[in-house]
């Protein structure tokens, strides 16, 4: 019997929201995966998600020694973001199910999350969002769990967090969250039913 949580935390990227990473920033760029991995600058997008640098820094950083259409580049991503299957009805039914429980992005993301707030309208499904451009923190760093704990007033064993990684969820585990891997928005129905939070 799993207690019954009062804050769910979901990773963005491949849990609520597609990522365009794997597909269509190397196909705007004309590069497979694989190239665009050994290309890009080793630590630019770490720095664009914790707030160490800003957009124009990011992109002038990105593709060293390469030059390419930023504005296009961006706009082919923003205009890529869309929730995965499932998940609108899903979020929708958890909130009717157990409007006692909160609802909050836990996100490693650069400024662009505002971008996917808007498209996908996270905003109107969830109660907030905890992005690492903001917190300062990436996950699986503890920190990245327990600053939105201590802003929230709860304690981590009153949290459940749900991310399509395994080493994100250890991360959440080792600090006293309940954790769910993410696979589908089905399988992730019945991992909250099992938690008397949505109906099976």
């Amino acid at each position: 019997m799993f207690p019954r949580p009062r804050l769910v935390f979901f990773d963005v990227m491949d849990t609520l929201v597609r990522d365009p990473f794997r597909d269509v920033m190397p196909s705007f760029l004309g590069m497979s995966l694989p190239e665009l991995l050994r290309c890009k600058h080793p630590t630019a997008w770490v720095d664009f998600e914790l707030g160490r640098i800003d957009e124009r820094a990011f992109l002038s950083m990105f593709l060293p020694g390469r030059s390419f259409d930023a504005e296009g580049f961006c706009k082919v991503v923003r205009e890529s973001y869309a929730l995965l299957p499932g998940i609108r009805e899903l979020l929708a039914d958890l909130r009717t199910s157990a409007p006692d429980v909160r609802l909050y992005a836990l996100s490693n993301y650069p400024p662009w999350y505002r971008w996917i707030a808007e498209r996908c309208e996270l905003d109107m499904l969830l109660d907030g969002a905890f992005v690492s451009y903001e917190t300062g923190a990436r996950k699986p760093d503890p920190e990245a769990y327990l600053v939105p704990c201590r802003r929230l007033g709860e304690r981590p064993e009153q949290a459940l967090f749900v991310d399509d990684r395994e080493k994100n969820c250890e991360g959440a585990r080792a600090v006293g969250m309940q954790a769910i891997v993410f696979d589908c928005a089905m399988k992730l129905r019945e991992a909250l039913a099992q938690r008397g939070l949505v109906a099976p």
